[in-house]
């Protein structure tokens, strides 16, 4: 029987926008994925947290925007955690409670700094790396202990950031269609990132 191939897609979220759908859809399609689980960070350790919005308010995000996706899930194993999370503990939980084969999703910058994670060799032994490229960029060169575990994932390029949505809705911008329509509602409805106008 085969076993399951489960994506993670860790991140603040914060907000969700097209660009991480997109990225996780052609995942799932490219790597032949039963699941995509997203998991938010409740403090992730290698972000600055200033300004981060609730938890809460990310989750419930994430969960409109991905309503209709039946392979996409929302899993609140790190947003329920009380103290800062390691992607190698998450890592160890999950492959304790399923047995499964495990591809952890991450951007190229996440890469260049991998050697800085905690347990990056046990990370390695639990997950395959699925890596995005940045840009147009050259490759990294990698350890091959490394390279034997990684995947380059290219998903068509979206030029949309929570970064510049967020500096978006601070200066009144619209970012409507950057984001799922039900989250960008949320972001709306709640008076997230310091919306006020109606501009859309």
């Amino acid at each position: 029987m085969r076993r399951r191939r489960i994506g993670i897609f860790g991140g603040t979220f914060d907000p969700v926008h097209v660009g991480h759908l997109i990225m996780a859809a052609e995942a799932v399609v490219r790597l032949r994925l039963d699941e995509m689980r997203f998991m938010p960070a409740r403090r992730p350790v290698h972000k600055r947290t200033r300004g981060l919005a609730p938890v809460e308010d990310r989750v419930a995000m994430l969960r409109l925007a991905i309503l209709g996706a039946p392979r996409f899930h929302v899993s609140r194993l790190e947003a329920d955690a009380r103290e800062a999370t390691f992607t190698v503990r998450t890592l160890d939980a999950l492959t304790r409670a399923e047995r499964a084969d495990y591809y952890f999703l991450m951007g190229q910058d996440s890469l260049e700094e991998f050697a800085s994670w905690r347990e990056p060799e046990r990370i390695l032994s639990l997950a395959r790396l699925v890596v995005v490229p940045r840009g147009e960029g050259v490759v990294p060169v990698l350890p091959a202990q490394v390279r034997r575990r990684v995947v380059f994932l290219k998903p068509p390029r979206i030029g949309v950031s929570s970064t510049e949505i967020r500096r978006r809705i601070r200066r009144g911008l619209p970012v409507r269609y950057w984001m799922p329509e039900a989250a960008w509602r949320y972001v709306a409805r709640h008076g997230l990132y310091g919306y006020r106008s109606r501009r859309g």
